[in-house]
């Protein structure tokens, strides 16, 4: 069973690392089958400058075939997605005034689509110290630019079954290692169930936009809309979005 999963955020959200660090050999429970580590990094990683490549804004969506191997109570599931990724100028205005076929065809791949994987990035204040606030926008700014979210969800997502939003980065805020504890997927032997991990992320980490989640989840009767911090530093923070998404892919 496939189902098409669109992977977006803004620019510099750490979306492409995080799918090129899937990929390393260093797995848990969720293993990339194709393409390779090796090749997604010559891929996505410049060598020379030592930094992530920057999707193109020339084309709204870059399809990429990714098989993915999750490790599920059941067993190990082999699953084939569709990685489409997105460039953070997409969501700009000026951009779908200027490019209205290509976001035209974006619009048309989400109307058939089931599934979002969300990059968010933190906000200032919630910044460790020893880390760089002003490299972050303030708190009204992150909780502004989520509005725009929720009216793309709510008028041009209606017929998506899961959207997953991640809070990236998370080394930067939190304690990794003792969350990773809470919140990791054992197939026989996890601490919390997807609901439970839900709710706790939820409330720790996105308070600032419960209400907005709500309306989220009030768009659509089939919806359900899952909360996660992400790290490439952790790797039981990485993998738990796509076991979640995995865990229904399955079926």
């Amino acid at each position: 069973m496939c189902m098409g999963v669109i992977y977006i955020g803004d620019r510099a959200t750490g979306k492409t690392h995080l799918a090129m660090e899937l990929a390393n050999r260093n797995c848990k429970y969720v293993k990339v089958i194709r393409p390779e580590y090796d090749a997604l990094k010559q891929l996505l990683y410049n060598e020379k400058e030592g930094t992530i490549k920057q999707t193109d804004g020339e084309q709204a969506i870059y399809n990429r075939d990714i098989e993915i191997q999750v490790e599920l109570p059941a067993g190990k599931k082999q699953i084939s997605l569709e990685w489409i990724d997105t460039p953070g100028e997409i969501w700009r205005s000026s951009w779908q005034s200027l490019m209205q076929a290509e976001w035209k065809k974006f619009l048309d791949t989400i109307c058939q689509s089931e599934g979002i994987i969300l990059i968010l990035p933190p906000y200032r204040e919630i910044i460790k110290p020893g880390h760089n606030p002003y490299d972050f926008i303030n708190k009204q700014q992150w909780c502004n630019r989520f509005n725009r979210w929720v009216d793309f969800f709510r008028q041009d997502c209606t017929k998506i079954k899961h959207l997953v939003i991640c809070l990236n980065k998370a080394d930067l805020f939190c304690d990794i290692d003792r969350e990773a504890a809470q919140l990791e997927f054992i197939p026989k032997g996890s601490r919390m169930n997807w609901e439970q991990r839900d709710a706790y992320v939820f409330q720790q980490y996105f308070k600032p936009i419960h209400s907005q989640i709500q309306q989220i989840n009030k768009s659509g009767s089939r919806l359900a809309v899952r909360c996660f911090i992400t790290s490439i530093k952790n790797r039981a923070l990485l993998e738990l979005p796509w076991i979640y998404l995995g865990s229904f892919l399955a079926k």
